[in-house]
């Protein structure tokens, strides 16, 4: 892991080059995660790209920032992703979830100078259930399980991919994943993301619940420049579930740019 000093902390990222002379791609995780969700991306794509998979504040590798509250940590998170963007020369912004609503607020509210954006399993507004958030304060295994229920983060997971996704939510802890949720549940751009000039992909899975695909073609269609893709046999964390198909739309995507 590689990391940046910035704004009174450290952020680590990993990447993954392997002489290719495409675009650099930074990767941004959502909530509860770290950049480990993006491994099959890290894995697969860096012959063609040069691929960057960060730590948000807080999770994994990187410093954590004194906040409970969600918005506060948003912008930290944005601070983040900037921070790194810099460092690598990012051409393309991808963010899953929450990492997606990092992605949106980067383009509202700087310039970071990248030439497209990716939006996997997010939205313009994020709002959690109540009895969500009211789990993730008081009874986290109860949030983890109604997380990895049937069609919200996985469609028909491998009982190992599972396995590993709960186990990395647990190492992530309930205090960090219930400040994204909160980030996540503070966040509504419905009214500014018109503004956003960037070619962006909107990529959905079929079976979505916590994000479904009506979210990502309300922003193929709000934004100036946006289209979006359905991925099949997959739900929130297509990246993870159909890695395959998941990278064959960002090659697309990223060929027509």
């Amino acid at each position: 892991m590689r990391s940046i000093r910035h704004d009174d902390r450290r952020t680590a990222f990993r990447v993954a080059d392997r002489g290719a002379s495409g675009a650099t791609l930074v990767f941004v995780h959502g909530s509860g995660g770290t950049h480990e969700v993006w491994t099959s991306q890290l894995s697969r794509l860096a012959s063609e790209y040069r691929v960057v998979a960060l730590d948000l504040s807080g999770h994994g590798e990187s410093d954590d920032v004194p906040t409970t509250d969600g918005s506060t940590a948003r912008d930290r998170y944005v601070e983040d992703v900037l921070a790194v963007t810099e460092d690598v020369g990012g051409d393309v912004l991808i963010g899953n979830s929450l990492g997606g609503a990092i992605v949106l607020s980067v383009l509202l509210e700087g310039d970071p100078g990248v030439d497209a954006a990716v939006l996997a399993g997010s939205g313009a507004k994020l709002a959690v259930l109540a009895e969500l958030r009211e789990w993730l304060a008081e009874d986290f295994e109860r949030a983890i399980d109604f997380l990895h229920g049937e069609d919200r983060l996985f469609h028909d997971p491998d009982p190992r991919l599972e396995t590993l996704s709960r186990e990395a939510m647990r190492a992530v802890g309930r205090r960090v994943t219930e400040r994204d949720f909160l980030a996540s549940h503070t966040f509504d751009e419905r009214g500014r993301i018109d503004e956003i000039a960037t070619p962006t992909l909107a990529l959905t899975g079929e079976h979505d619940q916590l994000t479904p695909p009506s979210y990502h073609e309300y922003l193929a269609t709000e934004l100036p420049d946006g289209t979006w893709t359905t991925l099949p046999d997959a739900a929130h964390l297509a990246m993870l579930e159909v890695p395959d198909r998941f990278n064959a739309a960002l090659r697309e995507f990223l060929d027509e740019r």
